[in-house]
């Protein structure tokens, strides 16, 4: 059973927030590019002109810090080998704290 304290922590992030927004929105594996491209876009609006340096920064930040980050828990499943993370099986807390932080931060509007 995962904890408040432990979802706290995982959408305490505005990055890890956007990821896990993304990854509980898709059933089955979600490519890390996939993911960097929706918080890229979901980061800048409008996107800047040096989004390379931004795509790779965003990278980096989630396969060193957020994924292992997430991956903590039972229901997120980051596989660095293969270049995929999903979420699955997440229990009834994790979806309601997830579904109105999205409500109320409502990334894709900038």
């Amino acid at each position: 059973m995962v904890s408040l304290d432990t979802i706290f922590d995982l959408l305490s992030d505005e990055r890890r927030r956007y990821a896990l927004y993304y990854l509980y929105e898709r059933d089955g594996p979600v490519p890390i590019e996939e993911l960097v491209e929706t918080i890229a876009d979901w980061e800048d609006d409008p996107p800047e002109d040096d989004s390379w340096e931004k795509f790779d920064e965003i990278v980096v930040d989630l396969q060193h810090t957020h994924l292992p980050k997430t991956a903590e828990v039972e229901f997120i499943q980051y596989r660095r080998d293969k270049g995929v993370v999903q979420v699955q099986g997440a229990p009834p807390k994790f979806d309601a704290f997830v579904t109105v932080a999205r409500l109320l931060e409502q990334p894709e509007d900038g």
